[in-house]
């Protein structure tokens, strides 16, 4: 690095240039390895949702998406990887936990009880629903898909907790906890619900849980 400082100006200025280009290389470079992974994994959520993830292999993949199963494992470890990258980008977009520390970090009650009501309410589109439903079948049965969801859940339940103790900062652990597990039980059965019964009155439902939980989170406070 020394050494670079007495290099002659003459060549001084094209050592610049070299680097200049192979940041410029690596910068592209990047950008193509992110564009990949991105349509890999688009291409992935498209199979599983169809044909399930128990039913959807590499090939597959591979075949669907236009990209080399050998590049495919060196981005990704295995099926379980792709998940994992999946779950990831669709929980950090659920949770908004930016948002929501910035609720909490204010005071704003009105954000946080927000916040919690769409979490327990909001309707996942049919392609997010069916994945979710797979997946629920495979944390059974496969370890790794068991433990993406215990990383997940504990992530929700953090952000859930956060937002209980400021809402109601008096209240037992235990009475957060079992409101936290209701929130949690009620966020699930609208997912099976809307896949179940697609033709019910699911707003009718939406609204009556809103309320149910707006009660809840009361009396938690009283």
């Amino acid at each position: 690095m020394i050494r670079a400082l007495f290099i002659a100006p003459q060549h001084r200025k094209q050592a610049g240039r070299v680097v200049a280009i192979e940041g410029t290389t690596e910068k592209r470079r990047a950008l193509r390895s992110a564009a990949r992974r991105k349509h890999l994994l688009e291409t992935a959520r498209m199979l599983f949702v169809a044909k399930g993830f128990h039913q959807t292999g590499m090939a597959q993949i591979a075949n669907a998406s236009g990209i080399a199963v050998g590049q495919i494992y060196r981005d990704f470890a295995n099926k379980e990887a792709i998940i994992a990258a999946l779950c990831e980008a669709d929980l950090a977009g659920w949770l908004e936990e930016d948002k929501l520390q910035e609720a909490v970090a204010t005071g704003d009650s009105q954000a946080i009880r927000a916040w919690i009501e769409r979490i327990a309410t909001e309707e996942p589109s049919r392609e997010d629903r069916r994945m979710m439903c797979d997946l629920l079948g495979e944390v059974g049965r496969n370890p790794i898909i068991s433990d993406i969801n215990r990383r997940a859940d504990g992530r929700l339940r953090t952000s859930l907790q956060a937002a209980l103790h400021s809402l109601a900062p008096e209240a037992s652990d235990g009475q957060r906890a079992m409101l936290l597990d209701f929130i949690m039980s009620i966020s699930w059965g609208m997912v099976a619900g809307l896949e179940l019964f697609p033709q019910r009155d699911h707003e009718r439902l939406r609204q009556y849980v809103a309320q149910l939980l707006g009660r809840e989170i009361a009396a938690l406070g009283a």
